[in-house]
């Protein structure tokens, strides 16, 4: 690994177990020369050891995007050519970071996407030897065979997630990173790949580049998130005249939490109390 690379990462501390057991997955990569970038989201300030910066939540949530900017802002400022964002819940494969970069040396100016598996419940790998048995990447997205590269048709932006991706310092200046204007749940996903593909910048889809998702318990619809996909749909609309999260507003719609006005997509008012 001869370009100078860093796994950037946003925390909490609901995740900080995983964000723990991440840490010790990138250490046993053994790569001396692979930087780390933390910013932690919380209101209280991050832990003091390893040092990370602090990005608190906004008037509406958590600043994820804003809070993967920052870190990106300080691997570069520390030398880092190629960011590899890792999602606090995923863990790298022995291969990740291997992948990405010879991906990179391949495709320069493109942001790369490699395959994640979903861990189930009560698995909890204890070291990179263990992953392998493991793999299982998520069907709703592409899975070329290892080495392989696959550039995005632009429909597929929209398959675009932040889990696991790495980028080249000067694309991701170019990309202008990730848009202050959402806060909480969603959407600032599909608007940083929709932005790039405004840009003319590639997407690809990178072989043999696993991550693990660690489980934590979800729901669907996510219920406790119906304010921020609200808000940051519309957001999103405003500025590209559609929605995103098309399968969670139809989930909340069909269960008669939203509807449409005619104009945007609103809560269903609670019935007066009889």
């Amino acid at each position: 690994m001869s370009v100078r690379t860093a796994v950037v990462t946003v925390a909490s501390r609901a995740r900080a177990a995983h964000v723990y057991r991440q840490r010790a997955f990138v250490s046993a990569l053994h790569r001396p020369r692979l930087l780390r970038a933390e910013a932690w989201l919380d209101p209280e300030p991050p832990p003091a050891d390893p040092p990370a910066l602090h990005v608190p939540p906004g008037d509406h949530g958590l600043r994820v995007g804003e809070g993967r900017n920052a870190a990106a802002d300080a691997a570069i400022t520390a030398g880092a050519e190629l960011l590899i964002f890792l999602d606090a819940d995923c863990l790298p494969g022995p291969e990740l970071v291997d992948r990405y970069v010879q991906a990179a040396a391949a495709l320069p100016g493109s942001i790369l996407c490699g395959p994640v598996t979903y861990l189930a419940e009560g698995v909890a790998p204890a070291g990179l030897a263990d992953l392998d048995a493991l793999t299982r990447p998520h069907a709703a997205r592409p899975n070329p065979e290892p080495g392989a590269i696959v550039i995005a048709e632009p429909a597929d932006y929209n398959l675009f997630w932040s889990l696991s991706f790495a980028v080249g310092a000067a694309t991701w200046r170019a990309s202008g990173g990730f848009s202050p204007a959402y806060q909480g749940y969603g959407a600032e996903d599909t608007d940083f790949a929709w932005r790039a593909r405004a840009a003319g910048i590639p997407l690809a889809w990178v072989g043999g580049a696993h991550a693990y998702h660690q489980w934590h318990p979800t729901s669907a619809p996510p219920w406790q998130h119906l304010d921020d996909i609200l808000r940051n749909g519309a957001t999103f609309a405003a500025r590209w005249g559609e929605w995103p999260m098309g399968g969670w507003l139809e989930q909340f719609a069909a269960a008669g939490a939203i509807e449409w006005d005619g104009a945007t997509w609103r809560r269903v008012p609670d019935p007066p109390a009889s």
